[in-house]
């Protein structure tokens, strides 16, 4: 896609949150934020705008960047990555839905019954997706290959199973965000056809 084409799209506001003890503390390097710039950079054919943050495993600190992201940065699609197992220290999803209007527990399901293709710990994971004011806010597994997997769906297995982004773009749609493209190679977004625009060449 031309630069032009790219400038008749709608810039969407993007907040990633990787969520980690250690690797806020730089006792490892993040891979969280990298990861999902990578994915959605080659996904999503918008302009983007990014606001990320690296922050511990703290509820309090979780919800406030949320509400930061959404309700001062006007971020339409805030994604977080770790923290949403069982043990003690993994707060993100209480986090999260302490700043939530509505509860969307579709992207949470469908994560899930991706993971469990692979391990069946997928299980044990408790991402949430949650709509704060115009904004969608979902968690992602805190592994970047997890975080393709369940982004993306399974095209390949039979039947296929669709990736959580797929459904991403309409619910902006439906909470007054801008319209996001995708690249259909990596994930075809879907919308009815009342809701279809015509699409930049």
């Amino acid at each position: 896609m031309s630069e032009l084409d790219a400038a008749a799209l709608d810039t969407v506001r993007i907040g990633i949150v990787s969520i980690s003890d250690r690797a806020s503390a730089g006792v490892y390097e993040d891979k969280g934020v990298p990861a999902l710039q990578d994915w959605l950079t080659r996904a999503v054919r918008n302009p983007v705008h990014w606001n990320t943050r690296l922050i511990p495993d703290e509820q309090a600190g979780i919800s406030a960047a949320l509400c930061e992201l959404v309700d001062d940065a006007g971020c339409h699609l805030v994604l977080t990555t770790g923290g949403t197992g069982p043990s003690p220290r993994d707060v993100t999803p209480e986090a999260t839905l302490a700043v939530a209007h509505k509860v969307m527990p579709g992207f949470g399901e469908q994560m899930r019954s991706i993971s469990l293709h692979f391990v069946p710990t997928a299980i044990l994971s408790r991402q949430v997706a949650v709509i704060r004011g115009q904004a969608l806010i979902i968690n992602l597994p805190g592994q970047p290959k997890s975080i393709a997997e369940t982004l993306e769906g399974l095209p390949t297995a039979t039947p296929s199973v669709p990736g959580i982004f797929a459904a991403v773009p309409y619910c902006i749609d439906l909470i007054g965000g801008p319209y996001l493209e995708t690249d259909p190679t990596l994930c075809k977004a879907f919308r009815p056809k009342s809701a279809l625009r015509p699409t930049p060449n």
